[in-house]
């Protein structure tokens, strides 16, 4: 089991060394006391006082139930934890003398695993005395890393560890944005919000009327 230090990194009550310290919580004002006025506020308000920020001066304290501020804590590093980014190590295992439809089906899931930003590790194994096929190994790597280096670099070279020649390849940061069917509609719903006269009807205009008078000299009634 791992060592829970959580409760460690704070003191507590009676652990607090600071003559004064600035108390904090809810319904509480925000104020510098003397420690033991504090101490005194939070058995008052049946509650611990906790020591959060011990390097403020003066250090700041919650007046807050000691159990329920572990539980808070140990839930917002869980939330943090959840967030973080887990990028997986996904093997790709190559013969020295791999054939070309073997070899593009491996490159092909290679693509996928560095395009959802997982890290790829590419290896040759030598079985028996293929061992003296080493170099043709590490021809192979190294073609292997360019044909991906659209999706991946390089981490760490070919090295040979036993009957095993390894090479790391890591995602690229920047990968190529994927357009999505909702992202299309919204593309859609900015032209016609773009171009509203021609969504619009016209309104018909009615043709002239002719004039059948009788026609003076010196007008037109043609314009």
């Amino acid at each position: 089991m791992k060592k829970n230090n959580l409760k460690s990194q704070y003191r507590v009550n009676e652990q607090i060394r600071a003559r004064e310290v600035r108390i904090v919580g809810d319904g509480i004002e925000s104020t510098i006391m003397n420690t033991r006025d504090a101490i005194r506020l939070a058995e008052q308000h049946e509650v611990d006082l906790v020591e959060i920020s011990p390097n403020a001066e003066p250090p700041v304290c919650r007046l807050i139930d000691y159990s329920r501020f572990i539980y808070q804590q140990k839930k917002r590093q869980k939330e943090m934890k959840s967030k973080q980014t887990k990028i997986e190590i996904k093997e790709i295992r190559f013969g020295p003398q791999t054939d070309d439809h073997d070899y593009n089906f491996k490159l092909k899931h290679a693509q996928g695993f560095l395009a959802d930003g997982d890290k790829v590790k590419a290896y040759v194994f030598f079985r028996g005395r293929s061992i003296l096929f080493k170099e043709q190994g590490e021809v192979l790597l190294l073609r292997f890393a360019q044909d991906l280096e659209e999706y991946g670099k390089v981490e760490s070279m070919p090295v040979l560890e036993g009957k095993r020649m390894t090479m790391f390849i890591a995602p690229k940061k920047t990968a190529p944005k994927k357009t999505t069917a909702y992202e299309e509609d919204d593309d859609l719903d900015n032209d016609d919000e773009a171009t509203p006269a021609e969504t619009r009807k016209k309104p018909q205009q009615k043709a002239p009327k002719e004039y059948t008078g009788p026609k003076v000299e010196g007008e037109d009634f043609d314009d």
